[in-house]
């Protein structure tokens, strides 16, 4: 993997080029809308519905941007070998300390979701995971001091 390469899992592209397609059709329209009417209650300087709808405008452009160099860097996960943690794998681990099961998804940081359980590769777990496999401990350093985790078990899916 180069630097400027980003790894995705195919749900992963779907749900990017998914949001870009909504932001360049549905919200472009919507947005220009919202400006068509702040420019008809006429007096631009101290017009705030035009100001607001300009810096909205001004964020999604930079948003579209984003994802389109997000997109043209990407490189989709075809296939998951289970034996070892890869980017797309679900592993199970046993938080060693306080005897814990936990279940993460390894994911691009564009797909990462803490709430959903998908850590990036790029973070401190994620790292210390790819390449592991059943059986294999993983130290983590974290605020609260180091966590040691046991890979229990890697699935595709």
């Amino acid at each position: 993997m180069t630097n400027d390469e980003l790894i995705l899992t195919p749900e992963g592209l779907a749900e990017l080029k998914a949001e870009l397609e909504d932001l360049k059709t549905v919200k472009r329209k919507e947005l220009a809308e919202r400006l068509k009417v702040a420019i008809s209650y006429g007096d631009l300087k101290e017009n705030s519905e035009y100001h607001s709808a300009k810096d909205d405008q001004a964020f999604m452009e930079t948003k579209i941007l984003q994802l389109e160099k997000t997109l043209t860097k990407a490189r989709v996960v075809k296939s998951i070998d289970a034996s070892v943690v890869s980017v797309g794998s679900y592993v199970k681990l046993d938080d060693i300390e306080f005897k814990e099961t936990v279940e993460y998804r390894i994911v691009s940081p564009a797909e990462a979701d803490a709430h959903n359980n998908k850590i990036s590769y790029e973070s401190p777990l994620g790292k210390e995971l790819i390449g592991k496999s059943i059986g294999d401990v993983v130290s983590v350093t974290a605020p609260m001091g180091v966590i040691k985790y046991e890979v229990l078990d890697i699935r595709a899916k």
